[in-house]
């Protein structure tokens, strides 16, 4: 079983910046992919990012592509998102999520194993 803590959200305007940090423990962490979704109020649960155990393969949804960075430090079991320009459609809860079935960043929500409580990012314009 593993356990996910996600934290760094917070309510900020558009342009701005935040760096979103999600902690992993319980189980090896390494051999994770790990992802990142979003959940906005009435809508599904939508995937942003992805990032493969070794860092060398990432993925995005085009509505972040150039604007959010997907990172980690596997000798900290921690996986990062960078949120650069923000903008107010960016509002939404945002979780992280393991998988350890399959070894390249996904879309699918099924997918994922583990998933954290979340952290809330509000942007306003």
């Amino acid at each position: 079983q593993v356990e996910l803590v996600e934290s760094g959200g917070g309510s900020v305007q558009a342009g701005d910046s935040l760096r979103l940090s999600c902690v992993a423990s319980g189980r090896p962490f390494s051999f994770a992919v790990m992802g990142w979704f979003r959940q906005a109020p009435g809508l599904e649960r939508e995937f942003v990012a992805g990032i493969n155990w070794s860092g060398t393969s990432t993925d995005y949804a085009d509505s972040v592509k150039g604007r959010f960075t997907v990172s980690r430090d596997n000798a900290k079991n921690t996986v990062y998102l960078q949120m650069n320009s923000l903008k107010p459609e960016d509002t939404a809860r945002y979780y992280c999520a393991a998988d350890f079935r399959t070894g390249l960043p996904s879309p699918v929500v099924s997918e994922y194993d583990a998933w954290g409580q979340g952290t809330q990012v509000t942007v306003s314009s």
